[in-house]
């Protein structure tokens, strides 16, 4: 018997909604953050259906994790060390930003160092990049801190949305933020760039893209089309970066930011594929040095960093050696 139309279309649309592997994606909105976001767009061709969520900080995405309602995230990479600490199963696959935050001060309250800090009230998002980057220069110029009273500098832990407002509202003396956050602030005019912070250890740090150790182990033909839908989308980002801007600006952040303060972020937090077992060890090393995530038993980078994933979605879109994005040439402003 011949089927009509529509019930063939009823026959087909499930086998072709199967077809499409779901994978649920934690996320975050920064602009450095976007070419994560734009795999959802090319998982069709993937035969991939990409879930996005969003969460207002990347350690907020370990309990999702653990609950088994996320494949898959994008973090700073403190907050997937400190997950996997607290047994989190999950493992590091690639890098896709790097660098991504700024020492902010406000402009009448003279810090023009880091030893200028001594006496000041420094915001910071907790579990995060930022974080780490804060106490990594505060030790490097011999302060102590806490979030109490009786040290040198009284850190103040808020949220990343709340870190401009207290700024602006000259609660807080400096900031370490996150992109495109703390370009707004200079943008505004009412913060000024102490320093990027990458001049300890640390190096610029890099976030991490990670999957669950059920979707590494069990479903691993999806995990591989996953991780070649996040190369081609980092590599489309990369090459065409008109096409990064508008995505970002006007997708991610409904046009809440400006072109200026998109091309001040990306500046200081270029697109990568790429991160390595030592970048994520001497990171752990130093949470530890710090009390940063409050880790009885920091784990071990060799015992999660799976990079073959990542070896063989390059291979297959012959990308060679690893690629950053160049930070892009402000043009010289009038006056």
């Amino acid at each position: 018997m011949r089927l009509k139309p529509l019930a063939l279309l009823a026959c087909l649309l499930p086998l072709s909604l199967g077809a499409q592997d779901l994978v649920r994606l934690g996320n975050l909105k920064f602009a450095h953050y976007g070419a994560v976001s734009y795999m959802k767009e090319l998982a069709p061709k993937y035969k991939l259906k990409i879930d996005e969520k969003m969460f207002a900080k990347g350690i907020d995405i370990n309990p999702a994790i653990v609950a088994g309602e996320i494949d898959a995230s994008a973090a700073a990479l403190d907050a997937a060390i400190a997950g996997r600490a607290a047994g989190v199963p999950i493992y590091v696959v690639a890098g896709f930003a790097k660098g991504g935050a700024r020492m902010v001060v406000r402009p009448d309250a003279g810090i023009k160092s880091l030893r200028d800090l001594k006496g000041k009230k420094v915001g910071v998002a907790r579990g995060g990049a930022q974080e780490l980057l804060l106490l990594a220069e505060l030790a490097k110029a011999g302060l102590s801190w806490s979030d109490k009273p009786g040290k040198d500098v009284l850190v103040l832990y808020l949220p990343f949305a709340d870190l401009n407002q207290t700024l602006m509202a000259k609660n807080i003396d400096a900031m370490c933020q996150s992109e495109p956050y703390s370009s707004q602030a200079i943008n505004r005019k009412f913060g000024v760039e102490l320093l990027k912070p990458y001049d300890t250890p640390l190096g610029e740090p890099i976030r991490a893209l990670v999957i669950t150790e059920k979707l590494y182990r069990e479903r691993r033909d999806v995990a591989q089309r996953f991780l070649a839908c996040f190369v081609e989308a980092t590599k489309k980002f990369l090459d065409e970066p008109k096409t990064a801007e508008k995505y970002v600006r006007e997708v991610m952040f409904k046009n809440q930011i400006s072109a200026e303060d998109y091309q001040d972020a990306i500046g200081n937090s270029p697109f990568t594929y790429d991160i390595s077992q030592a970048h994520v060890q001497i990171t752990t090393d130093l949470m530890a040095q710090y009390g940063v995530g409050k880790m009885t038993n920091p784990p071990k980078a060799a015992d999660w960093v799976k990079l073959d994933l990542l070896t063989e979605a390059k291979k297959q879109l012959k990308i060679e050696a690893p690629k950053t994005a160049p930070a892009p040439i402000k043009k010289a402003k009038k006056g």
